[in-house]
């Protein structure tokens, strides 16, 4: 099965906009146009572009909403998402990472980085309209579920080895995206 996703221009454009560069280790930099993912350390990537952007136009961010990040890494993402999104939460469990992150990010005003296991999502700022997710889970996480608006989107990878990319709101899928390969979401 092939699926042809339509990338939002506004997207690409914000994409453009917030180098890719500015978020990888500098022995990486140098890579940055490559459409691939790229390691940032401790066994984490920087998705490939083709996939920040297939996942940021499901998302189908608006200027009003509030996003929640699981999975902040390089910090990028939540970049891209600070343009298109009136505030972003973002929620990294490796310290290493959220202090590197938390650092890339603190002239993005309206980005909060948390550290803590983005499974449980981020109760102190929910309900969320939009909850994007960056590693790959077992099945959908309930809490994150829980934590979304009723009329609330996530895009989220599931699944093991392989995984599905799908689109999901309170009630279930509504998407899916086709078959994409992240790190593993950890529940602990």
């Amino acid at each position: 099965m092939i699926i042809f996703v339509m990338i939002d221009p506004k997207v690409l454009d914000v994409m453009k906009k917030v180098k890719r560069e500015d978020f990888l280790p500098d022995e990486y930099k140098k890579y940055a146009k490559a459409d691939e993912p790229i390691p940032i350390g401790y066994g984490q990537t920087n998705s490939q572009p083709t996939t920040v952007a297939i996942m940021t136009t499901a998302l189908d961010v608006k200027p009003h909403h509030k996003v929640l990040e699981v999975g902040t890494g390089s910090g990028w993402q939540a970049a891209i998402l600070s343009k298109l999104a009136r505030k972003v939460i973002t929620i990294e469990r490796i310290p290493e990472l959220y202090r590197r992150a938390k650092n890339k990010l603190k002239n993005y005003k309206n980005v909060k980085v948390v550290l803590g296991n983005g499974y449980y999502g981020y109760k102190e700022e929910a309900p969320y309209d939009r909850i994007i997710v960056t590693a790959a889970a077992r099945t959908i996480p309930k809490p994150l579920v829980e934590q979304l608006k009723d009329d609330g989107k996530m895009v989220i990878p599931v699944g093991t080895g392989v995984q599905r990319l799908l689109v999901v709101n309170k009630k279930g899928v509504i998407k899916d995206l086709g078959l994409f390969r992240f790190v593993p979401l950890h529940e602990s």
